[in-house]
């Protein structure tokens, strides 16, 4: 209890070096704070606009499906599952999606595309894909007056076909019986657009896919993929684990996004070190300039420090004085650096800052450089910013608690 005095006397007599030494460590705090927050802030919106445009946070699939695709490797028991998992309070939409390659003809033109069969209102509730309707209305699963199907078309396939609304899409496949499958559709709408994730898609209504592969309907529904999307992608992973165990399914695989998209979740892993880069340098510019106030203030005290060891005092609590006080300052320092970067921050993770240059990213415009508040952005600075205060002061600490008493007090 003496030496938690004797620090707060310590640091209240040298006001001046005490000041200096808060800015110090206060403005570190304040910039390692902005720096993780429009890092983790920028990170996560990429990723949502990412998981959300197609992805989803959790994907399902019969087993090795996402590496050796096939019609056949089905999801059955489809609303047996579906059920389990919107019961999920976790889980903010689920959509089934069916899967088929396919030569598309329309306008005396073929080309290939992926044909994928969706829940419509499952699907608008989980991804973007009915705000990317460019021309025409969002896909139904009703049939025309004249008993045909419904399409949505994307924007290079469309272009590529010369299909517009309300023009005739041939399809030909293969059923899942081994049958040819083809049939004619109505183009509803176009989708997406030259960049997007859509762009050589055609999408139906699940009846309407069931019905064009020869796939179960009702009760022995099936599906090649469903899509999650959770109340936040980092989730993602303990939630994947644990509906794993929940199905006891051996034939399905539950894989969150980092999985399901590994390449993309690796580019950002490797991009996200780059950006320790530039933390770690306005932490050793930190670290310099606390070292450099405590030491100063080490040597302006020496003669103090002469006359505590002359007393009696140990060596071992004149090293704990020196710490205590480091750590004292450092705890104050983070609350003026947290009073000052919250606003900031606060500001940056609703408005954000505006792009010069919009980025397109597969049809979804990022245009905007949000930040984050989180218990991560506020610990990990003042976990930063109380240890290399501590580190830095340990030099000085340890000279002071070797000092010679007797040439302590001939100092000048």
């Amino acid at each position: 209890m003496l030496i938690i005095k004797l620090a707060f006397r310590n640091i209240l007599r040298n006001r001046r070096r005490s000041l200096l030494t808060l800015l110090s460590m206060g403005g570190g705090f304040f910039l390692l704070c902005l720096t993780l927050s429009m890092s983790e802030g920028s990170y996560s919106n990429i990723i949502n606009i990412f998981t959300q445009d197609h992805t989803g946070h959790v994907q399902i699939h019969h087993t090795n499906y996402l590496e050796r695709p096939s019609l056949y490797k089905t999801i059955d028991k489809l609303d047996t599952i579906l059920a389990k998992i919107e019961n999920n309070p976790q889980v903010v939409g689920v959509t089934p999606r069916i899967y088929g390659p396919s030569l598309a003809y329309g306008k005396n033109k073929t080309f290939p595309a992926q044909v994928i069969g969706i829940d419509t209102e499952r699907e608008a509730q989980t991804t973007r894909l009915k705000s990317k309707v460019k021309l025409g209305q969002y896909l139904t699963s009703n049939m025309t007056k004249d008993g045909y199907f419904e399409a949505m078309v994307g924007y290079s396939l469309a272009n590529n076909l010369a299909l517009t609304v309300g023009d005739e899409l041939v399809l030909i496949s293969q059923g899942i019986d081994g049958s040819i499958a083809n049939d004619i559709f109505i183009v509803k709408a176009i989708v997406g657009d030259a960049n997007s994730y859509e762009k050589m898609n055609v999408y139906l209504s699940l009846p309407a896919m069931q019905q064009f592969l020869a796939m179960g309907q009702g009760e022995q529904s099936q599906a090649h993929e469903l899509a999650i999307i959770l109340e936040h992608q980092q989730l993602a992973q303990s939630f994947a684990k644990s509906l794993q165990q929940q199905l006891l399914a051996s034939e399905l695989t539950v894989a969150p996004w980092q999985v399901v998209e590994s390449s993309f979740y690796n580019s950002m892993q490797a991009d996200k070190k780059g950006s320790y880069v530039s933390m770690g340098i306005i932490i050793f510019i930190v670290s310099i300039g606390v070292l450099n106030t405590i030491l100063m203030g080490t040597l302006e005290r020496t003669r103090e420090f002469g006359v505590l060891k002359a007393i009696g005092t140990r060596p071992m609590s004149v090293f704990n004085l020196i710490l205590l006080e480091s750590f004292i300052l450092a705890m104050f320092s983070c609350l003026l650096g947290l009073l000052l970067s919250l606003p900031v921050c606060y500001w940056l993770a609703t408005s954000g800052i505006p792009m010069p240059e919009p980025i397109d990213m597969g049809g979804i415009i990022f245009d905007t450089m949000l930040g984050e508040i989180s218990w991560y952005v506020v610990l990990l600075p003042s976990g930063v910013v109380i240890a290399s205060t501590l580190l830095v002061s340990f030099i000085p600490a340890m000279r002071a608690a070797q000092i010679s008493p007797l040439k302590a007090l001939q100092a000048s």
